[in-house]
């Protein structure tokens, strides 16, 4: 798959990794037009291809006091108009087929959770959306098992499929990235996306909400790109102490300049060693 047969993509044809971005969950209008702005901004000013990442739904939640929404129709017509104001692509997560067909109507980039990863008709739905699907490698498979998922998208009629690392089960309450998988899912003609928020959270805490390590965000994502990934995954909010969903491993907006200035430099600098690389010694 290429970047580029994703409608409204900008910058497609630049060297730079592509970004995948937004709050974790679509908490209203503003707060979604005011983020989008911002990561415009600034990967217009780096030429990174931007996807608007927003959920329009939470359905994995601990507790059933969490927060899940403000209406699936509400916010996938801020998604719509976030796409329409800044001619953006944006991508949502779906968790049954129903909404594959729902979802995209609204969205470019239909995403799969990494627990649903293996379910075979949400993964048959979205590919014959004909959208673009994203499939989140779910936190208890080896790499090398996500070329069937892969498969059912394709063999469903939809080469436009793309994968996404969000880190593997290290034991019961935390998360470790295994960046051998990012070559490894590379050689199965796929893009490969780190997720490099969610790879910090500490899932399973006794409160019942999702903890986190956010300031370790920028060491795994430049280990992503020294490793070659093809785009980073992030989510991102003005105010992630008061962020409806996920803020636990969040990054500030406020950073987003600064963490993504540093990563498109490191590609750069990536590019140049791998093209002067001479493995015949």
């Amino acid at each position: 798959m290429n970047i580029n047969t994703i409608p409204k993509i900008k910058h497609g044809n630049s060297d730079q990794f592509f970004l995948l971005a937004g709050p974790c969950a679509i908490e209203g209008e503003e707060m979604a037009l005011r983020i989008a702005e911002k990561a415009v901004r600034v990967t217009d000013k780096l030429k990174i291809p931007y996807i608007f990442k927003g959920s329009y739904r939470k359905a994995n939640r601990s507790r059933i006091d969490s927060f899940t929404g403000i209406g699936d129709e509400k916010a996938l017509k801020i998604l719509r108009k976030v796409s329409e104001t800044f001619d953006i692509p944006t991508v949502t997560d779906i968790h049954s087929a129903d909404e594959a067909r729902l979802a995209a109507e609204y969205v470019d980039v239909l995403q799969i959770p990494a627990f649903l990863c293996r379910q075979t008709d949400l993964l048959v739905a979205a590919a014959k959306t004909g959208k673009v699907v994203n499939i989140k490698k779910g936190q208890f498979l080896a790499p090398e098992s996500m070329i069937f998922a892969i498969n059912k998208v394709r063999d469903s009629g939809n080469d436009n499929v793309m994968v996404t690392d969000r880190g593997t089960m290290f034991g019961y309450q935390d998360l470790i990235v295994d960046y051998r998988g990012i070559p490894v899912m590379q050689k199965m003609d796929v893009p490969v996306v780190l997720d490099i928020t969610h790879s910090l959270q500490q899932p399973n805490q006794s409160s019942g909400v999702t903890g986190g390590q956010p300031e370790l965000i920028e060491t795994i994502a430049k280990a992503g790109i020294a490793t070659g990934c093809d785009g980073i995954f992030l989510e991102t909010h003005f105010d992630p102490s008061n962020a409806k969903s996920d803020g636990a491993n969040m990054l500030h907006l406020n950073h987003l300049d600064r963490l993504m200035t540093q990563l498109s430099i490191l590609r750069e600098t990536v590019l140049k060693i791998n093209s002067a690389a001479d493995y015949s010694i």
